[in-house]
Formats: C-alpha cells, structure tokens, sequence
C-alpha cells in the first residue's frame, strides 16, 4: 500500500519521522509525493506552541479530507498533539484510525497492519489502536532511517526530553525528564550516516549540552563530539541548543581545537531581565550570560553565535524590552530568531498575572526583528573580501548560481551564500570561495 507521511514541527521530529520512514520501507510499503493517491496517509505531530498545535490540527482535518475524495483508507497521528492529547484526539477527530505518542513510533508499521486489517474485514465499531509508550523509557534509536533532506547533511538527535521545566514550556510535560542515546548508538548512526553520503552532523536535543549526566554521571559532549570527529569522511559537526549556562571549559576546548566541528552554536537564552529569567526558571543572569559570551568570543574568535528570544513573557514591561534590546545591540549575535510568547496550557506561566496583549507582543518581536537585520547586515558586509569553506545546497537555474552554507549557517534556520560559476560542483561539494556581496541575511561569492 502506498504511504504520504506528513512531518511537522522542529527537526528533533523530523529525526523520528525518518526513523518511521525507514521501519516502513523495511516493511515493504511504498511512498508518495501525491495525498489524493494515498491509501494510508501518516502525521507526525507538533504541539510546542498554540501556532504549532493549530497547524498540526489543520493538518489532520485537511488530510481527513482524502478519506472522502481520495484513496486513503487509513489516517494515523503520532508526535507530541498525539501525546499530548490522545483523549482529544479519540473524541473529537474520529477521522483518525491510530494515534502513537512521541515513545511510540517504533510501532508504525504494527499501528497501520491492525488498521488496515480491520479496513479489510469491514469492522463495523473498529477500535482506534492507541500507543502511548511510558515517557520514563526509551525509544530505540537504531535501524535504517531514511534521510528527507537529502544525503549531504543529517540531524543527530542525542538525548529526549528535557527536566529544566523552563515555566513557559510543555516540552517535559509532552517528552518526559532528559534521556541521553547511548554513546555507542550514536557513534553507530552517524557511521551508517556517513556511509550515505552525510558530510555534515548537526547534533539536536532539546538541550545538547547537559548530554551523559544521565548515562555517565557528568557531562560528555566533548568525549562524543571527539568521537564523531574520528568517522572518516565526515567534514562538519554542528551543535544546536546549547543552554549557556552549562557550556563547560572542556566543550569550549574541543570546539576550538577539533577541525571538524564547525565555530557555530546555538545559545537559546529567551531573555536577558533577571527578573523575567527568574519568572521563567532560567538558570542564568544578564551578568552571567554577558560573561560566557566573552568568553566564547576570546576563545573563538571567529564563532558564530546564535539566539533565540521570547517576546512578550507574563510581566514584561517597556523597561525590560528596552533592556533586552540595548543588550542585543551590545552582543551583537550572529543569528537570532525571535518569537511571540505562547501561552501553553499546563506551564506555570500561563497563570501568571500580567498577560501582555498580542498586539504588544507583535510590536516588541518586529523591533528586535528589525535591529537584528541591522546587525547582521552590518556583519555580513564586514566578511566582504573574506575567503571561507562552503558547501554546496542546491542549484538555481533561472539565476544561474548555486546555493551554499558557510560554517556560520545552519541549514533551514540561518541564511546562504549565492555563488556564480561555470564549474560543475554537486550537492555535497565543499569549496573555497571569496566573499564579494552582501544582502541582508545571505552573501554572494566567487570561487577563489
């Protein structure tokens, strides 16, 4: 039977969507690109925010729709709206024929083999099956997995879950405490990896940096980076979410000395008001975050640093939002992403007094949206005769250039250098070029 797999959400999900993909093409099930030929179509839910929970529900319903006018015969949800809210789910979309929470997806091909047998036997009151593995166990990340993304670069997800219980989010209440994959899991996957093609690792969780305390009783990501680092073939190593306050010297040393990992990490710190830390339960100071900033700066000086913001958190005021703005003016980050604040059922912070309105929440992301394009265009004119690696994404035809990362970009979040040549390069290819324009979030460059 033919399979359309809708995957929504961050790329942690993306990695248990291609994980699914590959026990289901083990299985012997076909896919494609086309919903209305679908006999069994599959989605991987988001539930992270309310934007992410309405598109992750639309989803559903549009899909729904393809039971009507289309093939499919059989609609399954897995991921985090799955988890989240099964009872839901059950009573309101009885559309749905199976639903598999987030420690669950192990079990697709059981899930669509019992719906479909109860398809073909006509059951009048067939049961929805339900699979909601217990959060406190793990999900076996081996077996073939087929990449989404193409073969050049691949996430590497390294731990589930996450126990800092920040007050605005959902995430422990969804994936449960933080889990770390076993090292040897890890080095094994990116082996298999590898061996497809993929040049570049980029490592995910919902927090890199605490990795092995569970597992080891301290932190390893430097004992994991270096291993990785020793696969050969493998060119990049990229780390995403790193809470700053737990970068440890020895992570800082292995990311300056290893040639493979790339200068670039991802520093969520969300505020910079002590205050409004605090409210969030950040472990962290504006003191202590200025300082680890200066110190990844002094000990890499060509480090590209990423952040995310969160605009808008219960009892923000004028005062604090000028705050985090001169803040960002003075450190100046590489990337940065913001975002309205969420107020997600269940978290601490949704009760808290002092709500701001959405319309104010708009208005302070679009100012620190604005002053970012300030700073990062200024930083890209700035790397203007510069000479940098850069691997090749794709081709565009109709402006006769090819689309390619630097370190200091990682793919679907950060921007691209545009480069013009009559040599023939390939996706995957890594080249050397020199800087010679710049936009406002992307560069243009010539091959040296």
């Amino acid at each position: 039977m033919k399979i359309f797999f809708v995957s929504l959400g961050c790329d942690k999900n993306l990695v248990d969507t291609e994980f699914m993909l590959g026990l289901l093409s083990d299985a012997g099930f076909e896919f494609t690109g086309d919903e209305t030929q679908a006999e069994v179509i599959v989605i991987n839910t988001c539930s992270f925010i309310h934007d992410a929970k309405e598109e992750s529900i639309n989803t559903i319903l549009e899909m729904a729709e393809y039971k009507k006018s289309g093939n499919a015969k059989a609609l399954v949800v897995t991921g985090c709206l799955a988890q989240r809210y099964q009872k839901e789910i059950k009573e309101q979309l009885p559309e749905v024929d199976a639903i598999l929470g987030v420690n669950s997806w192990g079990h697709i091909v059981e899930a669509i083999e019992t719906v479909w047998k109860q398809k073909e036997r006509s059951v009048p009151e067939q049961n929805i099956y339900a699979c909601m593995e217990d959060l406190k166990q793990f999900p076996e990340y081996t077996g073939k997995r087929m990449l989404t993304k193409g073969t050049h670069f691949a996430y590497l997800k390294i731990a589930e879950g996450c126990s800092k219980r920040c007050t605005y989010c959902a995430i422990p209440y969804i994936r449960g405490d933080y889990r770390s994959v076993p090292m040897e899991h890890l080095i094994g996957q990116a082996e298999e990896l590898v061996q497809t093609g993929v040049k570049e690792l980029i490592l995910v969780a919902q927090e890199t940096t605490v990795y092995g305390t569970d597992l080891y009783g301290k932190k390893t990501l430097h004992v994991l980076l270096r291993k990785l680092s020793e696969i050969p073939r493998l060119r990049w190593i990229r780390i995403m979410y790193c809470y700053p306050e737990e970068i440890y010297p020895e992570l800082i040393a292995e990311i300056k000395d290893n040639q493979k990992i790339c200068h670039y990490l991802d520093l969520p710190i969300q505020h910079v008001n002590n205050e409004i830390l605090r409210n969030m339960a950040r472990r962290t100071t504006k003191e202590e975050l200025t300082e680890k900033i200066a110190v990844l700066r002094k000990e890499i000086p060509d480090i590209a640093l990423r952040t995310t913001i969160i605009c808008g958190f219960p009892g923000e005021t004028g005062e604090q939002h000028e705050e985090l703005m001169y803040f960002l003016n003075e450190m100046e980050f590489d990337r940065l992403g913001a975002f309205t604040y969420s107020q997600e059922e269940g978290t601490p912070a949704a009760e808290m007094p002092g709500q701001v309105s959405e319309e104010q929440k708009t208005d302070w992301r679009n100012d620190v949206m604005e002053l970012n394009e300030e700073i990062i265009s200024d930083k890209n004119e700035s790397l203007i005769g510069s000479t940098m690696e850069v691997m090749v994404e794709g081709y565009i035809s109709e402006e006769n250039a090819y689309v390619c990362r630097t370190y200091r970009d990682a793919p679907e979040a950060d921007g691209y250098l545009f480069l013009e040549t009559s040599e023939v390069l390939h996706t995957g290819d890594f080249a050397k070029v020199t800087v010679t324009g710049a936009y406002e979030y992307d560069l243009i460059g010539e091959l040296v």
